[in-house]
This record gives C-alpha cells, sequence and structure tokens, in this order.
C-alpha cells in the first residue's frame, strides 16, 4: 500500500480519502463537484492512470476514482479473496455508503467488469458508460467466445493460463514490484517517454512485497482459475443500461484486450453508442493518449473547452 501521504513529486496531487465500507479501508479521490463521475482502473495499475483526467473534469464534474482492494493506497487485507465479485462488492459498497447517484461510469481494463458489475446491481443509478480499452460484459452470448479468442491472441492472458498451469504464477506475480516495467509493457503502452523514475515509482511501488502482490496476482489467478463471476444482468437491468449514452475509446494497438474482440460487445449492448479507435495507442490509453482521451470524454459529457477537443474529436475514426 503506498503511503496516503504520497503525491509523486506532485504528479497525484490530490487529496486521499478512506471509507471502510467495503469492510478494509480503501482509498478514493473525491475532486470538484457536480455531475458524479466514477473512474475505475485495472490490472496493474491503480488511481493515478486517471490523473489526467481528473484534472480535465473536475473543473465541471465531481470526480470520484477508488483504488481496488491490493492496490494504490488502499488496503490489501489478508483474509480476503481478489475475484471479480468481490471488487464489485467492494465499489458498490462505496457507491451506496456515498450515495452516489447518476453516474457516468469511466472504466479502464478489468474495471469495466467491475462497473458493469455495478451496474447490474444497482443500474438506476447509472446514467452514461465508458469504456476505455475496458470489457462491458452484460450477458452478451458471445462473450465467451470473445474472451476464449482474445486468451489465444493475447500474449498477458496466454501467460497467465500456462503459468498457472506450471505452477509459478504466484511466484512471478508475487515480485510485481521488481517488474512492474516489464508487466506493464507486456500489456502494452507505446510512449517510452512515459518511463521516468517517478513514473516507475507510481506503478511499483504498490507492491514491495509478495504480501502487497495479493489484488495482483488474485486478479490473475482468478482469471486462470475460472474463479471469477461475470454479472449476469436482469432483462429489466439490461434494457435500463443498454439506452444509456455510451462511448468506448479504444487504443488499437492494445495487445491485452483486443479491440476486434471486445469492441463488438460493446456495439451489440450499446448499438447507439460511440466508437473510437486510437491508432498508435496501446492498452494503457490514458497514458498514451492523455489528450485524446481527456477530449473525447469531455466532449462525450459536453464540457466546452474550445478549439482542443473538437480538432481532437475528429482525428479519430468514430463508429
Amino acid at each position: 500500500m503506498i503511503p496516503s501521504e504520497s503525491t509523486f513529486n506532485g504528479t497525484y496531487p490530490y487529496a486521499p480519502k478512506f471509507s471502510d465500507a467495503p469492510g478494509f479501508r480503501m482509498h478514493y479521490v473525491d475532486e470538484g463537484s457536480g455531475p458524479v463521475v466514477l473512474c475505475l482502473h485495472g490490472e496493474p495499475t491503480w488511481g493515478y492512470l486517471f490523473r489526467h483526467l481528473i484534472a480535465e473534469l473536475s473543473r465541471t464534474h465531481r470526480v470520484i476514482v477508488p483504488d481496488h482492494m491490493g492496490f494504490g493506497k488502499s488496503e490489501t487485507p489478508a483474509d480476503r479473496t481478489y475475484w471479480l465479485q468481490d471488487h464489485v462488492d467492494n465499489i458498490e459498497r462505496l457507491v451506496l455508503a456515498l450515495d452516489l447517484r447518476e453516474i457516468v461510469l469511466v472504466m479502464h481494463d478489468f474495471g469495466g467488469p467491475v462497473g458493469m458489475g455495478l451496474a447490474a446491481r444497482q443500474p438506476e443509478r447509472i446514467s452514461a458508460v465508458v469504456s476505455i480499452n475496458g470489457p462491458v460484459p452484460f450477458g452478451q452470448p458471445e462473450l465467451g467466445d470473445a474472451l476464449t479468442a482474445n486468451t489465444q491472441e493475447s500474449p498477458w492472458f496466454s501467460w497467465i493460463v500456462r503459468a498457472a498451469q506450471e505452477g509459478r504464477l504466484e511466484t512471478v506475480l508475487n515480485e510485481t514490484g521488481y517488474h512492474i516495467l516489464s508487466t506493464l509493457k507486456l500489456n502494452g503502452f507505446e510512449n517510452n517517454a512515459l518511463i521516468t523514475p517517478t513514473w516507475l515509482e507510481a506503478y511499483g511501488s504498490p507492491f514491495p512485497t509478495a504480501a502487497d502482490c495479493r489484488g495482483v496476482t488474485g486478479w490473475a489467478a482468478g482469471f486462470a482459475t475460472g474463479m471469477h463471476q461475470f454479472a449476469v444482468p436482469t432483462a429489466e437491468a439490461r434494457e435500463i443500461i443498454s439506452r444509456l449514452p455510451a462511448m468506448a475509446i479504444w487504443g488499437m494497438e492494445d495487445r491485452t484486450l483486443h479491440g476486434k474482440y471486445f469492441l463488438p460487445l460493446f456495439r451489440s449492448l450499446f448499438p447507439h453508442g460511440k466508437v473510437y479507435e486510437l491508432p498508435q495507442t496501446g492498452h494503457y490509453s490514458p497514458e498514451d493518449a492523455p489528450d485524446a482521451v481527456g477530449s473525447l470524454v469531455s466532449r462525450f459529457l459536453g464540457i466546452p473547452s474550445g478549439d482542443r477537443i473538437s480538432a481532437t474529436h475528429d482525428m479519430y475514426e468514430s463508429y
């Protein structure tokens, strides 16, 4: 767990807040005021991934960015499991404790399944959905085929399955703090200029010991062993969610979650949603293309921001 006061040389200057509602000390950022934007990170990142988006959106919105159990500045309890449904439980408890309503979900990586799990349980609290290289599993019949095909092609998921079969998954991932760069690079980012000592410290410092790696290991192990339970929404929840404004932003150089498998799932759930494909942008698109992501999300939310948003918006192909 990162010390709460850490700002990483001022690159994450947001005041830390904590909630015990999920049954452990969960850290979250709560910046700005207005309509609620809830940003959910994935593996092996934390709220730091959204630092640029927080600055962009908090001018007009209340931006809440929790760190999942076992990630970032949140606690890593020893007596908990770290399956998908556990993370959904945690986020739901935080949302209810803060009584968040009219939520714009912004989801990256496994934040997608977590957010869609929340949407299945609390559909009336969701007002819009933004997927940023994050799957939106919501009972689509083609979900299983997409996951299988992606696993066969993705170096990250292929390695997870093989390492679990060979009994070395935890041995390797328990050292995540020491090989964070190779883990991030395997998942995929294109902008090597990101790699600075501060950036590496921000992403590596949540995992200094094996005990601190339960989150990153649990997510991978849950996938390898089939322990993650994807949300199965009711017909009513699907009807509510599928009618919401929705947007997908996908870095098309993503080698971990291939757009050709997951964008069709987005389109089948949100037939009127917008899809923006970002070229030369990898899995961590908020890192590779923070200006483009910020501009597209701002425009989606109706935030006036001058010519920069309009120009950026028109750069990418939409459907």
